[in-house]
């Protein structure tokens, strides 16, 4: 992914209105990200727990999504798999979140969710660059690069569903 400025990250969101996005909290380390090792850009709001953002790349274009989770917390004993990045964590590792769909739908309240790494680091577990204290991976028989485009794939899948 590409480096991107505070300014490109406020502008790419497509499911809130300008005054929320102006007013969301984004990552103070842009500049240290590691952004040859992103798919996309996630973050947890630190003011608001139930709050997540993503910034994606698609078709040349910045997609940025509010997401919201719920509060309810799993047992240390329950396993969940991420959506994108098929890793499989314990407890609240992976989270529903949940996004307001953009344009007309989303006004009226329509939403979709997806199951995705609490901590949104989807892109650096699937290159071995973040690991798990509890947790797998599954061993694949599919290239590093080939699950980079399955992350990719089902990234765009999701935002797809944003418009729809």
């Amino acid at each position: 992914m590409r480096p991107l400025t505070e300014q490109a990250v406020r502008d790419s969101f497509v499911n809130c209105s300008r005054g929320e996005a102006k007013r969301l909290a984004t990552p103070r380390d842009l500049a240290e990200r590691p952004w040859d090792d992103l798919d996309f850009l996630g973050w947890r709001d630190p003011g608001a727990p139930d709050r997540s953002y993503l910034v994606s790349e698609q078709e040349g274009d910045l997609v940025g999504v509010a997401l919201r989770l719920p509060s309810s917390r799993r047992g240390l004993l329950h396993r969940s798999m991420c959506s994108l990045c098929l890793t499989t964590h314990p407890g609240s590792g992976v989270s529903l979140m949940t996004a307001r769909k953009a344009g007309a739908a989303g006004r009226e309240g329509n939403s979709v969710g997806i199951y995705i790494c609490a901590d949104l680091a989807c892109s650096l577990y699937v290159r071995g660059k973040k690991s798990l204290e509890s947790g797998s991976r599954f061993e694949e028989t599919l290239t590093t690069e080939q699950q980079i485009a399955r992350t990719v794939g089902n990234l765009s899948a999701f935002l797809a569903k944003l418009h729809g």
